[in-house]
C-alpha cells in the first residue's frame, strides 16, 4: 500500500516540513553527489550512524563494502553526531523520493498541532528514538544506517493518534492489478507498523545490511507517545473551529 493523499486539508503552511524537506534534498545534492558512487559512498563512511562503532564493539580496521567498488574501515573515532547526521541522508533515490512523499503527505497535519519549532524538535526526538531501537535490536552491528525513516515513522505514528478516522487515499497493489482505495488512517499506518514488526523479528541480532526495521518501529511508538505532551491542545481546538467554519461556509455557498 502506498499513500497518495489525506482528506485532511492543513490549516497553515508547513514550513517545517518544508524546511526538512529542503535540508534532506540539500544532503542528497551537496553531500551525496545525487548518488554517484564516490559521494555516496564517503558520506555513509563519514555520516552514518554504526552502531557497533558508536558503542565500540565493532573492531578497529574492519572494513565495510559500501558499494561495489568502495568500503569503510572503521579508525573507532565515531562521532555522536552520526546519531543526527544519518537521518538526514539516504541511499539512493527511490529511498529519498519515497521517505519524502510519506512526511508531504502527513507531516502537515501533525505540524498543525504543535507549530512548526516544537515540529523539528518533535522529528529530532522521533529519529534520535529511531535509532536508539535499531541499535538495540544489534549493538554490535558494522553496518552503515542512514535515512529519514525513523524519523518519519514518529509522524505517522503522530497522525495515527491524532487523525485515525481521517481517510487516507492509498495505493494498492495486488499482483498485476492495482486499485486506489480510501483506508481510515489507524488502519492503512497500523498495517504499515504491523508490517515493520514482523518483517524485524529475524532480523534481531543479525549484522546483515537492509532494512532498518526497527528504528521503524522506534520512531513510530515515539511518535504516538511524544505526540501527547508536544503537542498545542489550544492549536486543535483552533484547527477544529476553523474546519468547521469551513465546512458551514461550504454548504452555505
Amino acid at each position: 500500500m502506498f499513500p497518495l493523499r489525506d482528506i485532511n486539508p492543513a490549516l497553515h503552511r508547513p514550513i517545517a516540513v518544508m524546511l526538512i524537506l529542503l535540508v534532506n534534498a540539500g544532503a542528497w545534492t551537496l553531500v551525496q553527489g545525487f548518488g554517484q558512487d564516490l559521494p555516496l559512498a564517503r558520506s555513509l563512511c563519514e555520516y552514518a550512524l554504526i552502531p557497533g562503532e558508536l558503542l565500540g564493539l565493532a573492531p578497529v580496521g574492519t572494513v565495510i563494502p559500501v558499494s561495489p567498488n568502495f568500503a569503510c574501515q572503521l579508525e573507532g573515532d565515531a562521532s555522536a553526531w552520526t546519531l543526527v547526521t544519518h537521518m538526514f541522508l539516504h541511499g539512493g533515490w527511490f529511498h529519498i523520493i519515497g521517505n519524502m512523499w510519506f512526511l508531504w503527505v502527513f507531516g502537515d497535519n501533525v505540524e498543525d498541532a504543535m507549530g512548526p519549532l516544537r515540529f523539528v524538535a518533535f522529528y529530532v526526538l522521533c529519529g534520535l528514538a529511531a535509532a536508539a531501537a535499531q541499535i538495540a535490536s544489534d549493538p554490535g552491528a558494522a553496518v552503515p544506517m542512514v535515512g529519514a525513516s525513523g524519523a518519519i515513522g514518529g509522524v505517522m505514528g503522530a497522525y495515527a493518534r491524532l487523525y485515525p478516522r481521517t481517510q487516507v487515499i492509498t495505493l494498492i497493489f495486488l499482483g498485476f492489478y492495482w486499485t486506489t482505495v480510501a483506508i481510515p488512517a489507524f488502519a492503512m499506518l497500523g498495517y504499515w507498523f504491523f508490517i515493520q514488526l514482523i518483517s524485524g523479528l529475524p532480523a534481531l541480532g543479525s549484522a546483515s545490511g537492509g532494512v532498518a526495521f526497527w528504528a521503524h518501529v522506534g520512531g513510530f511508538l515515539a511518535g504516538v507517545l511524544l505526540i501527547g505532551p508536544m503537542h498545542r491542545p489550544d492549536y486543535l481546538i483552533r484547527r477544529a473551529q476553523q474546519m468547521e467554519r469551513r465546512f458551514f461556509d461550504s454548504r452555505h455557498f
